[in-house]
């Protein structure tokens, strides 16, 4: 009987020829000697093939672990993703935009025409067949070794998120189980350390999931912390992030004082640094970002002012989180209370008539 190897039987088939201890000093030529030379010289030499050997690994834990055969898959699959863009001669899957110097659309040099041009984000997509925990492996495995830049390797995060999670960009339609909360807890962990490696708005729609889903303390001070060194690319429709554990107001205020207030904070030691240490807040000009910052800060105060069950203290506490001095204009800040006080009035104008107390007008 012929049995044909391929990528989706050669683990199973690996595993049960050590359980039947089909090795060499039984007989020349076993079976486990055979899948072994058919590993190393047809699967991990295949870019797509060791990832389906990779997905297969799972159902066959823990001898697949124990022979070592996962971490071969890794170290493939990793090796790959890692290897300059120049040297990639496989196929692979790609329906990305590319960047404008990556469309293969140069001039021809000395009359030859140039190879087409490889994206550095070529592997993406091929990976986010993988679940969670093989995703995760890979990703540290290519994170370990350094080659691969912290935007494609953010990107490729938010890539597997999005077809993961599809729903993402409609947080409210999100429906989690422990699964759900398991995955956004590691694709948190997973997100590279570095600035700019993720957008803001995708670290703020990880929020909003993972706040909604109550996906711990941990994840959500982490997003929170990563969020506030970018805050100045937020936009105000990002901010709004819907409350949770039943609280009357609609949208999480406190969540976003405390953000702003995070951003403050690393403002004011990044303004530390660059003065040699020296304090001088009330001297020295508030940073491009502060400034960014303010307006955001003001346009998303217009937004909740809309919500009568918004405090009075909240509203002005985000107000005054940032300086003064950060508004060369105070229009949106004016905008943001004049609407609230429209809000407010005719509340308070039926609380005083209700108790027959004469109302100031709108000038007083």
């Amino acid at each position: 009987m012929i049995v044909t190897l391929n990528a989706y039987n050669v683990i199973a088939a690996r595993c049960a020829a050590e359980y039947l201890e089909m090795n060499e000093t039984v007989d020349k030529g076993n079976l486990i000697y055979k899948i072994d030379i058919f590993l190393s010289s047809s699967i991990f030499r295949s870019w797509k093939d060791s990832i389906i050997v990779l997905g297969t690994t799972k159902a066959h834990l823990p001898w697949a672990e124990d022979l070592k055969l996962v971490s071969h898959c890794i170290d493939s699959v990793a090796s790959k993703a890692s290897i300059d863009v120049s040297k990639v001669e496989w196929s692979y899957t790609y329906n990305r935009k590319k960047l404008p110097t990556e469309n293969g659309h140069d001039s021809p040099w000395n009359g030859v025409k140039q190879q087409q041009f490889v994206p550095k984000d070529w592997w993406v997509e091929d990976l986010t067949d993988l679940d969670i925990d093989a995703y995760k492996q890979v990703i540290t495995a290519i994170k370990t070794k350094g080659m691969v830049p912290k935007d494609v390797i953010g990107e490729a995060i938010k890539a597997y998120t999005y077809k993961k999670l599809p729903s993402l960009s409609k947080v409210s339609m999100i429906h989690g189980d422990a699964k759900v909360r398991a995955m956004l807890v590691t694709i948190t962990c997973l997100l590279p350390s570095e600035k700019g490696s993720v957008s803001c708005s995708f670290l703020l729609k990880l929020l909003k999931a993972t706040n909604l889903l109550k996906c711990g303390e941990m994840c959500r001070k982490e997003l929170m912390k990563r969020i506030a060194r970018q805050l100045e690319e937020a936009s105000v429709s990002d901010l709004l992030i819907p409350t949770v554990d039943g609280d009357t107001t609609v949208y999480d205020i406190d969540l976003i004082l405390s953000i702003v207030e995070e951003f403050v904070r690393q403002d004011s030691k990044n303004a530390q640094r660059h003065n040699g240490g020296e304090v001088n807040d009330h001297v020295s000009a508030p940073s491009a970002s502060m400034i960014t910052v303010a307006k955001i800060v003001d346009g998303y105060l217009a937004e909740v002012a809309k919500d009568p069950n918004i405090p009075v203290y909240k509203f002005f506490s985000l107000a005054e989180t940032v300086s003064a001095n950060s508004r060369p204009v105070h229009d949106g800040l004016y905008r943001a209370i004049d609407m609230y006080l429209k809000v407010l009035l005719p509340l308070a104008s039926t609380l005083l008539n209700f108790m027959n107390i004469p109302r100031l007008s709108y000038a007083e």
